[in-house]
């Protein structure tokens, strides 16, 4: 909904899809359910014909943003089947000259092993008559400095004029995209990320107990490591990883690990 809301700002007339209508419910009573979105905002963007919502795929769309969950099964193995699914619906409006963008985080390539291939069992030539990129979502939820407009964004095209044309529809709506040579290196940046955010969580952590059972205080010792001015990211105790993305990512980037570990 924030990407959503952004590209209305923007101009762009955008459509909503959401298989749950209770959702889009709410937000025809212009009700927000995203703590970071105030009501009022979506009110405008309805009230002014930028912002639809429906819980069905519409015909005549130029571009198609999928934004799934990618939870893990119960062997914790990656689960893309809201990917699956969504390709599968968009196959049955799949028009010429459709720009497809994945953002749902996933294991390095998803896009084009799943989609792309999905895609062209119907005739199509991904980067001729139909266009394909991977660009992760970035969000830190109660960030009050960094919001989807002013946050970095990487963009990686299955091929060159993939990534133009995707670059233009995301500069157009936001501060700074980045692009990268591929939807693999795009998609690996996500899971790298939060695996870096994984492990120092862990550490520091880790770090808090020692530092009680030597009867030192961790925050002031945490203080004195952040004054070097290179090779240190701070970090704090907590409570430890949680949310949607923090839990997960690291396990999609140790089953591909494991595919190739093992030959498959």
């Amino acid at each position: 909904m924030p990407l959503a809301l952004e590209l209305a700002y923007a101009g762009f007339s955008v459509y909503g899809i959401d298989t749950d209508v209770k959702k889009i419910n709410k937000l025809y009573k212009e009700q927000s359910y995203i703590q970071d979105i105030p009501s009022n905002k979506i009110k405008e963007s309805i009230v002014d014909k930028k912002f639809f919502l429906t819980n069905d795929l519409i015909q005549k769309l130029n571009a198609i943003i999928i934004c799934v969950p990618t939870p893990l099964t119960e062997n914790n193995e990656p689960d893309i089947t809201y990917i699956t699914s969504a390709i599968y619906y968009i196959k049955k409006f799949m028009q010429e000259n459709l720009l497809i963008v994945l953002e749902s985080t996933t294991y390095s390539g998803t896009t084009e092993d799943i989609i792309q291939k999905g895609i062209e069992e119907l005739g199509y030539v991904v980067g001729e008559n139909c266009f394909l990129c991977y660009s992760p979502e970035r969000v830190d939820p109660g960030n009050l400095k960094y919001n989807t407009k002013n946050t970095l964004k990487i963009l990686g095209g299955t091929t060159k004029r993939c990534e133009t044309l995707g670059m233009l529809l995301y500069e157009s709506f936001l501060d700074e995209v980045i692009p990268v040579s591929s939807p693999k290196i795009s998609e690996m940046s996500k899971l790298i990320e939060n695996t870096f955010r994984s492990v120092n969580i862990a550490f520091i952590n880790e770090m808090s107990i020692l530092a009680e059972k030597l009867k030192i205080d961790i925050w002031e010792t945490i203080e004195a490591a952040a004054t070097k001015p290179f090779g240190f990211m701070k970090f704090l105790p907590g409570p430890g990883i949680g949310g949607h993305c923090i839990p997960l990512d690291p396990m999609y980037l140790s089953w591909k690990a494991k595919i190739y570990r093992s030959g498959l």
